[in-house]
């Protein structure tokens, strides 16, 4: 009788923030992993964010804890760095960047973009060195690639290294460069005097002469982060300051698309937060004498922000799920920072109009989503930049020149 009972019983309502029930496609070791970031969220950043994007303050004290928690080249395996899961990395990406996108950007500058690029194409000294005090957090890193002239054209750099005897000689600068200020190593790409002119990867440390960098100031966007713009001037490098194995644009493209990665899962958690509040607030607000929440218009903007919610994490997902079986392509990439970066910022919009004029300030995380996000629509390749690999994937011909 009870077993018949089960089979013909209604299942439960689902919750607001899970119609689909994702959580069942997640393993426990995955939901705990989520949890303890969650956890850190709302104990370090949630209380004190506000604060830190109000007066442009990156939090650079609670950069050991992240360290402590294994989120610094959290993806990586060896050298102190956490060795977890494509998926799990994701998830923390995500929560992270419900706290806030300045601080899922640092980690995936620390992690994704410089120490990738050091644990890939670094000699086993450049790793032994450097590695270990990034993923504890007691270093800080830096990636240099754009410039600007070469945003979404970095071959089109013109950064060079020429060699002089054993050495190597920098001249050059770099713009919107995270962390560029406060970071003990900088990862710099230049032209080479080489032949080909192929571009090549260096570690710069900051300490270095001819080593300068100035913040980029009155940002209305990732406010609680450091953008910089570098410059070399006559900076003299030692052969081992060179990456061994970069050589050519492959190099930082496959850091950038570790960081792309990581950010097909951080808009979700903008986005979800954004949804939350929204939420909650329609409940509680009251107008002509009932709760907003009551009223047809409202109800079809949560629903839309819902769906296209589920739908950003399932994309998540499948392309975590492919990245740990090996099977990502770049194209994969492409779809999710397209799709979910889009979807994430037209949550954020719709959230706004929900909560009304309270929206645009800062007692709510809604309006700093939207500014958060309008940096991440451009920043690791344009809308643009992502529709024209998915339109070369689909016909094959090259739309870039």
């Amino acid at each position: 009788m009870d077993t018949q009972q089960s089979k013909t019983s209604s299942p439960a309502r689902p919750e607001p923030t899970d119609v689909l029930l994702l959580e069942e496609l997640l393993t426990a070791e995955e939901r705990a992993a989520r949890e303890e970031v969650r956890s850190f969220v709302e104990k370090e950043i949630s209380p004190n964010i506000k604060d830190w994007y109000e007066t442009a303050h990156f939090p650079r004290e609670i950069v050991p804890e992240m360290g402590k928690r294994g989120l610094l080249g959290m993806h990586l395996e060896g050298y102190g760095c956490a060795g977890k899961s494509a998926v799990e990395y994701g998830l923390a990406c995500m929560e992270l960047e419900a706290g806030d996108t300045s601080l899922r950007t640092f980690v995936s500058v620390q992690g994704s973009l410089a120490m990738s690029a050091i644990h890939k194409f670094g000699s086993e000294e450049q790793k032994q060195e450097w590695l270990p005090p990034l993923a504890s957090g007691g270093k800080i890193a830096a990636f240099g690639l754009t410039e600007p002239e070469a945003g979404s054209d970095p071959a089109s750099m013109q950064t060079f290294a020429r060699r002089e005897g054993s050495d190597w000689i920098l001249n050059g600068s770099k713009r919107w460069i995270g962390m560029g200020s406060i970071a003990d190593v900088a990862v710099v790409w230049a032209r080479t005097d080489e032949e080909g002119n192929p571009v090549r990867g260096f570690l710069v440390p900051t300490e270095a002469k001819g080593y300068s960098a100035t913040d980029i100031e009155h940002k209305l966007s990732l406010r609680a982060s450091i953008q910089s713009e570098l410059y070399f001037d006559e900076l003299r490098l030692p052969e081992e300051a060179m990456l061994p194995e970069a050589k050519g644009l492959r190099a930082p493209f496959t850091c950038l698309g570790e960081a792309r990665y990581g950010i097909i899962w951080g808009v979700m958690g903008a986005a979800r937060d954004c949804y939350e509040c929204a939420l909650r607030y329609s409940r509680e607000r009251e107008q002509f004498g009932k709760p907003i929440s009551s009223f047809q218009l409202t109800q079809k903007k949560l629903v839309d922000m819902m769906v296209e919610l589920e739908k950003g994490l399932l994309v998540a997902w499948r392309i975590g799920r492919l990245k740990d079986e090996g099977r990502v392509r770049p194209e994969h990439i492409s779809f999710g920072k397209l799709n979910n970066v889009r979807e994430a910022l037209e949550i954020a919009r719709e959230a706004r109009t929900i909560l009304g004029g309270n929206g645009v300030t800062l007692e709510y995380p809604v309006m700093r989503h939207m500014s958060n996000l309008e940096s991440v629509l451009t920043y690791e390749g344009t809308s643009e930049v992502h529709t024209l690999v998915l339109g070369n994937a689909l016909t094959g011909t090259p739309a870039f020149k």
